[in-house]
């Protein structure tokens, strides 16, 4: 099985709010993932956005999968994410109705992008 991704544009953040926070008004742009548990707000926005006093981890990239994905496709995130994770990257996930984001910092997404092409996926710039 092998995917189109994107390499996004931004460099994003992924952040910590209390549970009980309001969504922040700078939580916006082209690739915006907002989840509220019983626990936190975690927030994923462009990094540029997130005020400097917020609990986050900076630095990280994104490849979306492009394309709509069926609910009934079995293992796509495995399939990708292994291959990184045999080369000790690691992953943030974030699904969508329509497809996947694959997030990794952004000092190990050149060799993230190489390691994807090499297993067959089709990488747009």
């Amino acid at each position: 099985m092998t995917f189109t991704l994107e390499l996004l544009p931004d460099t994003i953040a992924i952040c910590r709010l209390d549970a009980d926070a309001p969504v922040p008004d700078w939580a916006k742009g082209e690739f915006v993932s907002i989840t509220r548990t019983q626990d936190e707000l975690t927030v994923v926005c462009r990094q540029d956005d997130v005020p400097d006093d917020v609990q986050s981890e900076r630095g990280w990239r994104c490849l979306r999968i492009v394309g709509k994905l069926d609910f009934s496709f079995v293992g796509v995130i495995a399939t990708l994410s292994t291959v990184l994770a045999d080369a000790g990257i690691s992953v943030f996930v974030v699904s969508t109705y329509d497809t996947d984001y694959l997030l990794v910092k952004e000092a190990d997404v050149d060799r993230a992008v190489e390691l994807l092409g090499e297993a067959g996926n089709r990488i747009l710039p």
